[in-house]
C-alpha cells in the first residue's frame, strides 16, 4: 500500500529548509519567496566559456570552458582537488565566480542558485543531502511541490493559472512515487530520508531532481557507493534521459564508471580543462594529471 503523507505542502517545505536550505534552493525554492520570471528552457544546453573561482589565494577553478548539449550525457572527470564540485557549484549558482560566463539555451544563466533552478538547472552533491525530517517519498513530493508553486504557468487568466498550480500541488505525489520507481528505490519509500544506506540516497537526490523538471542535470559522483546492478540500471537510466532531451553533465573521479555513458568527455587537473572530446581520447589522457588533494573550498554544512 502507498505511503500517506504525514504532513501538508508548506509543512514539508518548511522542513526542507530546514533540513538544507542550499539543496531547497537547487530546486528553485528562496528563503524568502518570489516568482521568478522564467521557465524551464525545455531542449536547452549548458555552455560554460572561461568560468573562474577563487578562494582567497587559492584559485580553485580556472577558466573551465564545458559544453553540455541538449541529449547528450557529458562527463567531467578528473582526481580530488581538481575542482570538479566547484565548478558545479559555479554553474549551478552555488559559489560566485570570478570570472567567466554561463548560458542556458541563447541566453545568458545569472543570479542565485534558485533563480538558475527555476531557469531549468538541477543539481546532486558529492556528499547527498537529504531532507532528513522527512520520508524518501516526501522528499521528492516536495520537490514536485516547491516546482509547481515556483514555475510559470500557462493559463487563461489568474484564476485559471491558479487552478493549475493547485492541480499540480496535488498531483505531487503521484509525481513522487513515479520516480522513486523509475530510479529504483520505491520499497524505501515511506522510510526516513536520514537513515538511507549512501547508494539508494544518491538516488533519492536524483529523483528529488527530476521531479523540478530540469532541462539540464548536473550530477556530482552518481556512481558512488552503488553496487554493481545499480551502477548500470543507473547508466541507462541517464542514456534514457538524455534521449529525453536532457542535457546531463556527470562529475566523476575516476574515468571507469563513466566511460560507457557519456558522448563528450572533459579532463578537469588543478582547476584547468586540459582535454576533452570522445570519451576513449580523453581516457588516454587521465594518467597524467597532477592534481592530488588540491587546496578547495572551506567545508561548510549543507544548509549554508
Amino acid at each position: 500500500m502507498r505511503p500517506r503523507a504525514r504532513t501538508g505542502p508548506y509543512r514539508r517545505i518548511t522542513l526542507a529548509l530546514l533540513g538544507s536550505a542550499t539543496a531547497c534552493a537547487t530546486l528553485g525554492l528562496r528563503a524568502r519567496p518570489g516568482l521568478g520570471r522564467h521557465g524551464p528552457e525545455g531542449g536547452a544546453g549548458l555552455r560554460a566559456d572561461g568560468v573562474t573561482v577563487r578562494f582567497g589565494d587559492v584559485v580553485a577553478v580556472r577558466g573551465a570552458a564545458l559544453e553540455a548539449p541538449a541529449g547528450a550525457v557529458t562527463g567531467l572527470v578528473g582526481p580530488a582537488g581538481a575542482g570538479k564540485s566547484t565548478l558545479l557549484d559555479a554553474l549551478s549558482g552555488l559559489r560566485r565566480a570570478e570570472a567567466g560566463r554561463v548560458r542556458l539555451g541563447d541566453g545568458d544563466l545569472t543570479g542565485r542558485a534558485a533563480a538558475r533552478a527555476r531557469r531549468g538547472l538541477g543539481r546532486t552533491f558529492e556528499r547527498p543531502v537529504a531532507f532528513g525530517g522527512l520520508t524518501v517519498r516526501e522528499n521528492v513530493q516536495v520537490a514536485a511541490e516547491i516546482h509547481a508553486m515556483t514555475r510559470p504557468v500557462a493559463g487563461r487568466g489568474p484564476r485559471d493559472r491558479r487552478r493549475r498550480r493547485r492541480a499540480a500541488r496535488r498531483d505531487a505525489g503521484s509525481v513522487a512515487d513515479a520516480l522513486l520507481a523509475r530510479v529504483g528505490i520505491a520499497e524505501y519509500a515511506g522510510r526516513r530520508a536520514a537513515g538511507l544506506p549512501p547508494g539508494p540516497a544518491r538516488l533519492l537526490e536524483l529523483a528529488r531532481a527530476l521531479a523540478a523538471r530540469p532541462s539540464v542535470l548536473l550530477l556530482d559522483e552518481p556512481f558512488a557507493g552503488l553496487p554493481e546492478a545499480a551502477s548500470r540500471s543507473l547508466e541507462v537510466l541517464l542514456r534514457d534521459l538524455a534521449a529525453e532531451g536532457l542535457a546531463v553533465v556527470v562529475a566523476a573521479p575516476e574515468v571507469e564508471p563513466v566511460l560507457g555513458v557519456c558522448d563528450t568527455l572533459y579532463l578537469l587537473d588543478a582547476g584547468r580543462v586540459t582535454a576533452s572530446g570522445p570519451p576513449l581520447e580523453v581516457a588516454r589522457r587521465v594518467t597524467r594529471c597532477r592534481s592530488s588533494g588540491a587546496a578547495g573550498p572551506p567545508q561548510r554544512p549543507a544548509r549554508a
